[in-house]
């Protein structure tokens, strides 16, 4: 279902008329692409996707780290030979 506030054009308008077209997105309208009258893509602004990084220090508590973890790997290297 289509907005109400969207502005309809068909694949001709579009393709003669993008650079008018983004500057309505930019703006805050929403186009819908149609093709012989049916929609079949909607122009809208871009928005960045969310962060996906946690910010630092997010995980405190929740990752343990072993007394050893840093101890020499001698025995591990003699088992490889």
């Amino acid at each position: 279902m289509e907005d109400a506030k969207a502005k309809l054009v068909n694949v001709h308008q579009a393709k003669t008329t993008l650079s008018q077209l983004l500057q309505d997105v930019e703006h805050g309208e929403e186009v819908v692409i149609a093709r012989a009258g049916t929609p079949i893509a909607r122009l809208v602004a871009w928005s960045p996707p969310p962060r996906t990084v946690a910010a630092p220090g997010a995980m405190r508590g929740q990752i343990d780290t072993a007394d050893d973890f840093d101890e020499p790997l001698d025995a591990l290297f003699d088992a490889l030979q």
